[in-house]
């Protein structure tokens, strides 16, 4: 049994080892980046937002895009044939403002449901040469969201991913939604540092035309009908096309899911997704999840049995504060830092539910855009 035991710490001091390097030397390239200033740039702009019955949503949010501080830029308005007045709020928009363009997507049954078709409409309907993506139900941090945004494009940084934030609210949930969503960008931001891009989300997102005819648009993933922004990322982004934004004037804000079966469901169309990733990301997400989730497993053994328990305990600590301050440092940035203080907890819980779901995913496909 001590063969063993010792065998197990070894095995945990592995685990820390990997931790650490993810936190300090892959996450911290984001983490311990220099503030982000930026330089205005002139590029024309197309704003693309695709709704599907969110009348609500684009009835309050829309105007916050089209009085945005920018000079040559319009909106692409993509109705995905909602059932609701989306469509006639649309189109009083369209009369209100000379820079909307409105498409209308009518049910298709070869695509019935699936958002990156409307896209795919809308992006070809758009006029300009660089294209901003954000959700119907999100809304701009500021009134210079666009400049902000733009100010990442070069002759060559063509891909801009930015950070798609959720509202405050006192929940217990909000704060667990947040803190995935912070460790989330943590993650896809250091990555793209670092050249290696995977991921963006499709709440806050830019790239230029070009990029998308470039790999033929969604064709090589058509008909999975979520990854329209993930995906998309994962196949056209690379170490010389990539940029990020984390100037709190580029965020955007939506509100989070309010009910936990809610936020499962949509953890599970997220993660639906990743197995389609390229293998190396496949590979450094599967290694930095599975060191999280021994992290916590092993340890229980190791301090059953009390074996060199001082050891393990401040191994622990070690690793704690580690990623504590990798953490912390990031959620300045991304402007989180309530949800540092709650750390230790919303980890544990984030870990176990990630496994839920994995497993559920096997067994049943998750429902996807509405």
């Amino acid at each position: 049994m001590t063969q063993f035991l010792l065998i197990l710490l070894y095995i945990f001091i592995g685990i820390v080892v990997i931790q650490v390097i993810y936190y300090l030397f892959i996450f911290g390239k984001f983490s311990f980046a220099k503030t982000q200033e930026s330089t205005t740039k002139h590029v024309s702009v197309s704003v693309i937002v695709c709704a599907k019955n969110e009348e609500e949503n684009v009835k309050n949010f829309i105007p916050l895009l089209a009085n945005q501080n920018y000079s040559n830029f319009e909106i692409i308005l993509i109705d995905d044939a909602s059932s609701d007045d989306t469509l006639e709020i649309f189109e009083q928009f369209e009369k209100q403002y000379a820079n909307i363009k409105l498409v209308k997507v009518a049910n298709n049954e070869a695509f019935w449901g699936n958002k990156k078709f409307a896209l795919t409409l809308g992006i070809k309907a758009a006029t300009k040469d660089y294209l901003l993506f954000t959700d119907a139900d999100c809304y701009p941090n500021s009134e210079n969201w666009i400049t902000e945004m733009s100010s990442h494009f070069t002759l060559h940084k063509t891909i801009v991913l930015g950070y798609g934030a959720y509202e405050k609210e006192p929940s217990f949930l909000n704060k667990l939604i947040r803190f995935e969503t912070l460790l989330t960008a943590t993650q896809y931001f250091a990555w793209a540092k670092l050249g290696k891009p995977y991921m963006g989300v499709g709440r806050n997102l830019g790239y230029k035309k070009d990029e998308f005819f470039k790999v033929n648009g969604f064709i090589n993933h058509m008909k999975l009908r979520s990854g329209d922004d993930d995906l998309f990322i994962n196949e056209a982004a690379n170490k010389d096309n990539i940029a990020v934004a984390y100037n709190s004037e580029s965020f955007t804000y939506s509100k989070a899911k309010e009910t936990f079966k809610d936020w499962i469901m949509q953890k599970r169309r997220h993660i639906s997704t990743a197995k389609y990733y390229k293998s190396f990301d496949k590979t450094q997400l599967g290694i930095f999840y599975f060191s999280q989730l021994f992290f916590f497993l092993v340890p229980i053994v190791l301090l059953a049995f009390q074996f060199q328990w001082i050891i393990v305990t401040s191994i622990i600590i070690f690793r704690y504060l580690v990623a504590w301050i990798s953490l912390g440092y990031s959620a300045g940035k991304l402007k989180e830092k309530d949800v540092i203080y709650w750390f230790p907890i919303l980890e544990i819980i984030l870990i176990f539910t990630q496994l839920s779901v994995f497993i559920r995913n096997i067994f049943s496909k998750p429902v996807t855009w509405k």
